[in-house]
């Protein structure tokens, strides 16, 4: 049971139906969600809860597939909550993990740097980013971070180095009850006109190949080595498979949609579905970029 203090300024929910926190728009209720006020206010309500309760961070849910049973869990939801977006004073810009990448590429483009502009090809959050090592565009999250802040079930806030972590493709190992809260990036200066005539393009290619209008949680498979997992799905004649209300989109095969109304079932089957058909036909085994909680 959450004990809370007078001390907190978030907002507690029970039973929060998260379907209206993820891309996907599927998945059952968190048992609690806190919306914290601030970084300080997260630290001191995780400082405060029993060493027994679980803990989830969802930013936008871009990247996550949550079950139609729910989450078993404290969820907090960072999303509109840590969202401080500021210049240092060595020249570094710092982003907290609730901020939409798409809003830091336009706030380091028009603050005059360059660097930033794949980041408004991430459907996500800054700390769903940081997580994963999201990227688009051949660049890689991680590639301009000079540090990251980080708070753990404790409550108690570090500061980190980029060694400090195993980085790889669409993976970062870190300890497993620490949660990133904000990024120190470095972008170099650029030009502001040029940096967002960038986004823009950046933008347009995105519209013209992904469906960005669908309900998704973006890039459903890392690509092999050498390969594209689109290629290989699209290759086995997958393109508008559809089980359930969940559909391989038929503009770009690493998706997979919510036509409307699509369980969290629906999509896990399809996704299950897809890799058997493409190992059948291609030979190769699509590993997931998504999160699926409680697998």
């Amino acid at each position: 049971m959450i004990d809370l203090e007078n001390t907190l300024r978030g907002e507690l929910k029970e039973n929060l139906p998260l379907s209206q926190w993820n891309t996907w728009r599927v998945g059952g209720l968190a048992k609690y969600a806190y919306f914290p006020a601030d970084i300080a206010d997260l630290a001191v309500f995780l400082k405060q809860q029993s060493v027994a309760e679980k803990f989830l961070f969802l930013g936008l849910g871009s990247n996550t597939l949550i079950p139609d049973q729910g989450i078993d869990a404290t969820v907090i939801i960072t999303q509109g909550c840590l969202k401080q977006l500021t210049i240092l004073e060595d020249g570094f810009l710092r982003a907290e993990a609730g901020l939409a990448c798409a809003q830091v590429a336009r706030f380091a483009a028009r603050a005059g740097y360059q660097g930033a502009e794949f980041l408004a090809g991430i459907p996500g959050t800054i700390g769903g980013a940081l997580t994963m090592n999201a990227g688009c565009f051949g660049q890689q999250t991680w590639e301009q971070i000079a540090a990251v802040e980080v708070v753990d079930r404790y409550g108690v806030i570090r500061m980190r180095r980029p060694e400090e972590y195993e980085i790889h493709y669409r993976e970062v190992k870190k300890p497993e009850e620490e949660w990133f809260i904000a990024a120190h990036f470095k972008f170099a200066p650029g030009d502001k006109e040029k940096a967002l005539a960038k986004i823009k393009d950046l933008l347009d290619q995105r519209a013209a190949s992904q469906p960005t209008g669908k309900p998704c949680c973006g890039s459903v498979f890392r690509n092999p080595k050498g390969d594209f997992s689109g290629r290989l799905i699209e290759a086995s004649g997958l393109k508008g498979l559809t089980l359930g209300g969940a559909q391989v989109s038929t503009k770009h095969a690493n998706f997979i949609i919510n036509t409307g109304q699509a369980s969290a079932k629906d999509i896990s089957d399809l996704i299950q579905a897809v890799q058997a058909e493409v190992l059948r036909q291609q030979g190769v085994l699509l590993q997931l970029e998504v999160h699926v909680l409680g697998a």
